[in-house]
């Protein structure tokens, strides 16, 4: 199995492996180890990385003294992914090119397992339904799973923080993926994404339990902070870097206010 060709096109030229590097992605990034650092067993815990992309998450990881092993279903991304684990102290432990709905690891071999990316792209029910039980099933008992997704407000949002709804084909793409969730750059706009879904907290929230998943919540990651237009003058402020994520944190539970985030992290445990 492998996602749309054109999900893997996009990866092909576009630089995931930098983007969280930039902008208000590194709110993204920052959030997100927190969230992590929150809810993870502590190292050597062995950890699958699905959706590992070029390694951001799982050399991070690995520095902690994790067992690392990152699994993505692009194989360019994969070979960053091994030139970085070249430079690193502590090197991730492996690293594969395959699909979220069909893990190479064993049964019950994982502590925790990250899907930080499948189900941005696993656009049917039954796809992301599949990613989700792999993930179930790969976990030991005990174990955690966080789930990231897109906030189904995530393009109406972008486009009104940078004023994409002057082209007509942004605004066609946004008023779909209100309705359904369903995103689709049939224009191939650079800056508009590729085929996706994205989800509602509630969704989310859904999925994870119907996969099997115990003590599910879903937590907003960014909070209405990366929408602001001179994030990146207020983020090298460290007093208004600390306000930012402090709002993140202070609303990332609050139901009215979760989709707001561009990125969404489902948890849950294999009970």
């Amino acid at each position: 199995m492998k996602p749309a060709p054109e999900v893997l096109a996009y990866y092909e030229r576009f630089a995931e492996e930098t983007r969280l590097q930039l902008g208000p992605s590194l709110l993204e990034l920052e959030r997100t180890k927190e969230i992590l650092s929150r809810v993870l067993p502590p190292p050597p815990a062995r950890l699958v990385d699905v959706g590992g992309a070029a390694g951001v998450y799982s050399s991070w990881l690995a520095g902690q003294g994790y067992d690392v092993h990152l699994v993505d279903a692009s194989p360019r991304l994969v070979d960053e992914a091994r030139k970085r684990n070249g430079t690193l102290e502590r090197p991730i432990a492996s690293l594969t090119v395959g699909d979220a709905r069909s893990l190479a690891q064993a049964d019950a071999s994982a502590d925790a397992v990250l899907v930080m990316g499948p189900l941005y792209h696993l656009t049917s029910q039954n796809d992301r339904d599949a990613a989700l039980r792999e993930a179930f099933r790969v976990l030991a008992p005990s174990g955690v799973v966080a789930v990231a997704a897109v906030s189904r407000c995530a393009s109406t949002l972008d486009g009104l923080a940078r004023k994409l709804t002057r082209d007509p084909e942004f605004v066609r793409i946004r008023n779909r993926d209100l309705v359904d969730g369903q995103h689709r750059n049939e224009s191939n706009h650079p800056e508009y994404f590729t085929t996706a879904y994205f989800h509602r907290p509630e969704d989310l929230h859904g999925e994870l339990v119907g996969a099997g998943f115990a003590d599910v919540r879903v937590l907003g990651v960014e909070g209405p902070g990366w929408m602001l237009a001179d994030f990146e003058t207020r983020w090298a402020d460290l007093a208004l870097r600390k306000d930012i994520l402090e709002t993140a944190r202070a609303l990332e539970s609050e139901r009215s206010i979760q989709g707001v985030s561009a990125h969404l992290l489902g948890i849950g445990r294999k009970a």
